[in-house]
């Protein structure tokens, strides 16, 4: 089983203690925290090192820093760390995209992150907002053109009327 799979399934497994659950989340949620305000005190570094060498950097166990990974990937800068099959010995890089980062950590619902005191160093207040607003945005679904109402013919083709298909369940 890989490391990123051995995460996935402690996490997130089926049939597993919950209460081991939530004290492995509580435990990540707080190195999670402590591991950005380090990187977010210096946004410009990069780091490239072997995830276990990370773990040790950040005080923590081969396990978190799997779920760390994980979270960071779709953050950096213009590439994703091979994290489906990554060992303890594969090398690593974080080289994080403050605007990427910030959206997604708003997009995960992590306000423990996203308001952390090292953005305002980062990205100005407008900046934050306009991110914070366009992540809300995105999640918001929106008809294009005219409304369909329960007789029209289906707009998925069926041939059948929208209220017997597609808005029988509305």
């Amino acid at each position: 089983m890989t490391l990123l799979e051995n995460w996935r399934e402690e996490a997130y497994g089926e049939g597993k203690d919950k209460k081991a659950q939530q004290k492995l989340w509580e435990r990540y949620f707080l190195k999670e925290k402590s591991i950005y305000e380090e990187l977010l005190s210096d946004p410009s570094q990069v780091i490239e090192c072997s995830v276990k060498e990370l773990a040790e950097k950040y005080d923590t166990d081969i396990e978190l820093i799997t779920g760390f990974l994980d979270g960071i990937n779709e953050s950096l800068k213009g590439y994703e760390n091979p994290i489906d099959t990554m060992t303890e010995d594969t090398v690593v890089k974080i080289e994080i995209d403050p605007e990427k980062l910030y959206y997604n950590m708003v997009d995960a619902k992590a306000t423990w992150l996203y308001q952390l005191p090292q953005w305002e160093g980062i990205l100005s207040k407008e900046k934050r907002e306009e991110l914070y607003h366009q992540c809300k945005a995105s999640g918001t679904v929106r008809r294009e053109g005219r409304k369909i109402y329960p007789n029209d013919p289906c707009p998925c083709g069926s041939g059948k009327k929208y209220k017997k298909c597609c808005g029988r369940n509305l």
